[in-house]
């Protein structure tokens, strides 16, 4: 039965970080949603939930059958912390939850989930790659994944933040600060040392991969996650007093994530157009599509705090970019899954 084989391949050696494909599709339906594009965003919302529910069950399938490859993807510098691309999807799905339809409840729920595994999810990687021995050098063992504590962290903060307007409390203000600092401080320490290996060690065009957008994109769900602090902060006390200063951390990320983006371009000029690497799609590329639909939700909200009316023009400009590079994504993940299914009939 090789078709079986090869299902069970597919399974077995399941991209961590697949759950980017509901962040990105998640973010670019508020973002339309921000636009007033209904239809678009209700469309995008049912693609994410399908693919959410999709990914859990091959995730538990995987888990079932292959505990040992899953878990050693788990443990390892290069791949552990792609996991996280399920706290972040969750919340992700949770804001789009909340704001494409309205249903509180559901996103409540989502919160709690994304909530409740993160540790497990966030430590278990960090842990091990903090005792294990035999440890890779800087340059092969860190990439742009271990920006995904960052983003994991912040949209707990972003999701509760929007939960704390319906009705929160000063622990939930309190718990979504705390956060959301923590994500700044982790984003400090992964940024030092990725820009230190892409400045102070040979970058292959191979090892140019899509994850080192979310450099840009970690601080750009930064900024989302900072504004609904903002706009919650009539919902307490904390939050009042602390308010000014965050604001002052909305536009510093917001500063640092548009500084990111034409370094990430040329990155991808020289690795396609120069050194020729071929343009194949590949799960990692929802990791750039991410960016981009975040850069637009989060600018559409930054200036709904700050009222900078100049840029009004920016979050629709950057949601034509975004939706762009998720048909093209989605096309190239479509023909990959038409060519595996039929490879599959055929060995049958």
């Amino acid at each position: 039965m090789p078709g079986r084989r090869d299902g069970d391949s597919l399974i077995a050696g399941l991209f961590p970080g697949y759950f980017a494909l509901v962040m990105a599709t998640g973010i670019i339906a508020i973002a339309a949603n921000q636009q007033d594009l209904r239809w678009v965003a209700k469309g995008l919302y049912v693609v994410a939930a399908a693919g959410y529910v999709v990914l859990i069950a091959l995730t538990l399938i995987r888990l079932g059958k292959y505990p040992r490859r899953l878990f050693d993807d788990l443990s390892s510098h290069q791949k552990g912390f792609a996991f996280l691309t399920f706290i972040a999807g969750t919340n992700v799905l949770g804001s789009a939850t909340a704001l494409v339809h309205g249903w509180w409840g559901l996103a409540t729920v989502l919160w709690w989930v994304g909530v409740v595994l993160w540790p497990p999810i966030l430590y278990t990687p960090l842990i091990s790659v903090v005792i294990r021995s035999g440890k890779p050098d800087i340059a092969s063992g860190i990439n742009g994944t271990w920006f995904l504590i960052t983003v994991s962290a912040e949209s707990i903060a972003a999701l509760g933040a929007l939960l704390l307007v319906r009705g929160g409390s000063e622990l939930l203000a309190f718990v979504c600060l705390a956060v959301f600092l923590l994500g700044l401080v982790t984003y400090l320490i992964v940024m030092t040392l990725v820009f230190l290996r892409w400045v102070f060690a040979t970058l292959e065009p191979t090892e140019a991969d899509p994850p080192a957008w979310i450099a840009a994109g970690a601080v750009a769900i930064t900024v989302l996650a900072g504004s609904n602090l903002v706009e919650a902060t009539e919902a307490s006390g904390h939050l009042v007093r602390s308010a000014p200063t965050i604001e002052v951390l909305v536009v510093l990320s917001w500063a640092t994530a548009t500084f990111w983006f034409p370094l990430m371009i040329a990155i991808g000029v020289w690795r396609h157009l120069v050194r020729r690497v071929p343009l194949r799609y590949h799960p990692s590329y929802w990791a750039m599509v991410f960016p981009l639909g975040m850069y637009a939700a989060s600018t559409s909200r930054m200036l709904e705090i700050i009222d900078l009316g100049v840029l009004s023009w920016l979050p629709g400009a950057a949601l034509v970019l975004a939706g762009t590079t998720w048909v093209l994504a989605f096309a190239g993940m479509s023909v990959q899954a038409f060519r595996a299914l039929r490879r599959m009939a055929t060995a049958r």
